[in-house]
């Protein structure tokens, strides 16, 4: 037993990482991946930076919860659909069983008796920033996720949030009466009655729920993160958390009918803890749906065993010159510019060493952002004068401090020279070279090759 349980820890530590995808067929190459995204799961649970977030934002939302209704409640209450705040949080509630039934009662009768008129402008503001609150931890939540360094403005975060929280009601709600409209239309029952078809939409209500809960999560992961997402990671993302929520909330009910013992320990707060737990599980759910999508859309990380990327030196030098070789060359022929995303679709890099380089080449002058969102890359100046020299410095260099090696190290000389014979090999391989000739002959002095967002050579 121990020499399977060693065996079975090295190929999930070791052996699953070094496994080629691409050698194998459709569904092995699914299944392998499949297991180190688990794995990953598995290892971001256990290190517990998605339980803690969880657990950070189940105390934001008993501060924010009733505020949050509050708000949507005073919205919803101007096109006359208020009341359909109930069901929603009953089916939030239902894995809680009776007692989920009294808490959204409770709830519900405290917002309804909750006058904003009569709160004042101080009490009004406080009221927002609580809702507020709310969304920026779980957009931070998702930010760590996707691993954002800029995350949006104060400008921007102020009216996107104020827009999800007026016009997300509507557009919610809205919708939902739509469904609710059509399934009960005439249309529908006389596909109810029509043979097979009948069979099948009978199976697709059935569904229903996890559809309308697979589309929430999907519509979260696409706007919340300060990232572009694409449709299909979020999809999958959605796909995953919901059918994980919906389940999961199954085997809750169960737990809470089972948990007599409960309410015997802690008496009339066992519904507190059983609600605590449930909003914690479904946040829980919530960012690790975002993690999915996240590897879904960077799979670049799912080729790492360890979660912490980095490059050597050579590798950094490469990923200088490449990125630099691409936006040379989409300038120069007039084709769409470079961006984050398709750079890193294009090279096959995570995504964190690639932005530190281009950081580190824009500081320097050699690239320059478009005001677009998101930002494309262009060439920093007249690629005639960015000579290749410079780029190889620029990465050579970078975070390095003269001064300070100077004071604590004394240079030794047979180390000197052949340190100094290496720089002068580097500049005689690279003098009078520029991007422009890089782009226009390639590394053999021919013409080089058209690359593009959508295609192209790799340097």
């Amino acid at each position: 037993m121990n020499e399977a349980i060693k065996r079975y820890y090295k190929f999930f530590t070791k052996g699953l990482w070094e496994i080629d995808t691409g050698s194998l067929s459709p569904l092995r190459g699914f299944i392998v991946r499949s297991a180190r995204l688990v794995h990953v799961l598995a290892k971001q649970l256990d290190e517990g930076q998605l339980s803690m977030r969880a657990m950070s934002l189940v105390y934001t939302t008993l501060l924010s919860l009733v505020p949050l209704l509050a708000v949507s409640f005073s919205v919803l209450k101007a096109f006359g659909v208020h009341n359909q705040v109930r069901p929603i949080l009953q089916r939030f509630l239902a894995p809680l069983g009776p007692k989920g039934d009294e808490v959204t009662m409770r709830v519900v009768e405290f917002v309804g008796n909750m006058k904003v008129g009569v709160l004042g402008s101080v009490g009004l503001a406080l009221l927002i920033y609580t809702v507020v609150s709310l969304i920026y931890k779980v957009e931070s939540s998702f930010n760590h996720i996707w691993r954002v360094k800029n995350p949006r403005s104060i400008a921007r975060r102020f009216t996107e949030y104020m827009s999800m929280l007026l016009v997300g009601p509507i557009l919610a709600f809205s919708a939902m009466g739509l469904t609710a409209a059509f399934m009960s239309s005439a249309f529908v029952d006389w596909l109810r009655g029509f043979g097979p078809v009948g069979a099948a939409f009978y199976m697709f209500h059935g569904l229903l729920p996890y559809i309308i809960t697979c589309a929430g999560f999907t519509l979260a992961y696409t706007i919340i993160p300060s990232a572009r997402v694409k449709l299909r990671p979020a999809l999958a993302g959605g796909l995953f958390a919901g059918i994980i929520w919906e389940v999961t909330g199954w085997g809750f009910a169960q737990f809470v009918v089972t948990s007599a013992k409960y309410s015997a320990i802690y008496s009339g707060f066992a519904i507190l803890v059983m609600f605590m737990l449930w909003v914690y599980i479904s946040w829980l759910i919530l960012l690790a749906g975002a993690s999915v999508s996240f590897y879904h859309q960077f799979p670049q990380y799912l080729l790492l065993a360890d979660e912490t990327p980095s490059l050597s030196n050579r590798l950094r030098e490469r990923l200088a010159f490449s990125v630099m070789y691409l936006t040379g060359q989409a300038y120069h022929s007039g084709g769409p510019p470079w961006t984050l995303d398709t750079l890193v679709e294009r090279l096959a890099v995570p995504i964190e060493p690639l932005r530190d380089t281009l950081d580190m080449l824009e500081r320097k002058g050699l690239l320059m952002t478009s005001g677009e969102d998101p930002p494309a890359y262009l060439p920093g100046r007249d690629m005639e004068t960015i000579q290749l020299a410079e780029i190889l410095a620029t990465v050579r260099t970078a975070g390095e401090r003269l001064q300070a090696a100077a004071r604590t190290a004394a240079p030794l000389p047979d180390v000197e020279i052949i340190a100094e014979g290496m720089e002068r090999a580097m500049s005689g391989t690279l003098t009078g070279r520029t991007l422009r000739d890089l782009v226009l002959t390639g590394g053999h002095g021919s013409p080089a090759t058209s690359a593009s967002p959508t295609g192209g050579v790799k340097v």
